[in-house]
């Protein structure tokens, strides 16, 4: 359904034995313990998968947006916990590899399974609305910064190596004026805030941080003091919208073979949204007039896609679903957690309704 070429297989195929043999006996157990993954990231560390969108200069597997789905919806069939880890961490890399002359050290180091990247854009007061940062960057000069930041929902809290983290520019006048630096973990002042007790995706860590005056070098800005926007929109945005619906369209997946002897409804819902996202694919490699609302509309389709099945497996399965046979109730609630990720479902709606309205979308 992704239409890949032949590497791409090679690498979907992998990320499928890892998913069989590593996430799928570990995922009850991270969703009952609420547990971080780390044995299944390590095992796609050392499958070379952490270096899936690592440009091929830096020892990567130089990949896009539609490896990743293959591979997210892969995972995501077996442990969607582990899968937006993922997710969060290809999205954390492509930011990376938006400027090699400062990352290429840490490029390699997750090529080589050694580095877990995450986002922590998400803020108090800012809701679901992740491109205009409340916290505010202060100038130490030569391009230096000190953040101080209230981070409400941050993937791997605690776990990744390194943060790419958002904040409105020193001199910002508006909302959308951010920069985008990259925090390590160790770095003096960064603190997980709480524990992470979701109801959905329970093993991701998605708990808050603050980050305490933590000093940002010059060589850690990713962006030009005030366009971390362009970053935003341009290399995560397009990222994240994709691998959300992949992990959607893997749930549902997981969702129809738990159920497949009583649905079939779900099956075309499934197959649907696996369909709209191959082609949100071949439009990112092809842009047209449509790529913009159609990026826009992937996440959506992709997890109310998730909402929609998993929901009729619980009915249909009934009693012994709700008992937690067959993991059914664990999708159920994975299936949950993403469309409450910024933009959430309602929020895509309004863009996607601007966008069609032909307004301004941001």
């Amino acid at each position: 359904m992704y239409r890949l070429n032949e590497t791409q297989q090679d690498i979907a195929r992998r990320a499928e034995a890892v998913a069989e043999n590593d996430l799928a006996p570990r995922a009850a157990a991270v969703d009952r313990d609420a547990a971080f993954p780390k044995e299944s990231v390590a095992a796609l560390a050392a499958a070379g998968l952490l270096g899936l969108n690592v440009p091929r200069a830096y020892d990567g597997l130089g990949e896009g947006p539609r490896t990743a789905a293959a591979v997210i919806d892969a995972l995501a069939q077996r442990c969607p916990s582990t899968a937006m880890v993922y997710l969060m961490h290809l999205c954390g890399i492509a930011c990376y590899a938006a400027v090699p002359d400062k990352t290429a050290a840490l490029l390699r180091d997750a090529a080589a399974g050694r580095h877990l990247s995450t986002l922590a854009f998400s803020e108090k007061g800012s809701r679901s609305h992740f491109w205009a940062p409340v916290s505010r960057a202060v100038s130490s000069g030569n391009g230096a910064v000190t953040i101080s930041a209230q981070k409400s929902f941050v993937t791997s809290a605690g776990h990744a190596d390194g943060y790419v983290v958002s904040s409105l520019a020193s001199g910002a006048t508006g909302p959308l004026e951010s920069t985008i630096c990259l925090v390590l973990k160790g770095d003096g002042g960064v603190s997980v805030a709480g524990p992470w007790r979701g109801m959905g995706l329970r093993g991701n860590a998605s708990a808050p941080m603050t980050l305490d005056a933590v000093a940002v070098a010059a060589d850690r800005t990713l962006t030009a003091d005030g366009k971390g926007l362009d970053m935003m929109l341009g290399v995560v945005l397009p990222l994240f919208q994709v691998g959300s619906a992949a992990v959607g369209v893997g749930i549902a997946e997981a969702a129809v073979r738990a159920t497949i002897a009583h649905v079939t409804q779900a099956r075309i819902e499934t197959d649907r949204a696996r369909a709209h996202l191959g082609a949100v694919l071949d439009s990112l490699e092809s842009p047209g007039p449509a790529t913009q609302l159609m990026v826009l509309e992937a996440k959506a389709s992709g997890t109310e896609a998730a909402v929609a099945v998993t929901e009729l497996a619980m009915r249909t399965c009934g009693g012994a679903a709700f008992g937690g046979a067959h993991g059914i109730e664990r999708l159920f609630r994975d299936a949950r957690a993403p469309i409450v990720m910024a933009p959430t479902s309602d929020v895509a709606y309004e863009f996607i309704g601007r966008a069609l309205c032909g307004l301004e979308v941001f």
